[in-house]
């Protein structure tokens, strides 16, 4: 199950660069491509909010 970012995401980047396949993108907050993402928790072990979670 890919990860997601919640609401909760206050759009700090700190996840961006944690990605190795390069799946997040900017917006109103940061968003994961469920297609390409490949679970490795990389986005989730750096989020200070939290935002980054299991679809």
């Amino acid at each position: 199950m890919a990860y997601k970012i919640t609401d909760a995401c206050i759009a700090c980047g700190a996840c961006v660069s944690e990605c190795p396949v390069s799946c997040i993108s900017e917006g109103d907050i940061y968003v994961i491509d469920e297609g390409t993402c490949i679970e490795c928790d990389a986005c989730a072990g750096v989020c200070p909010v939290d935002a980054c979670v299991k679809a």
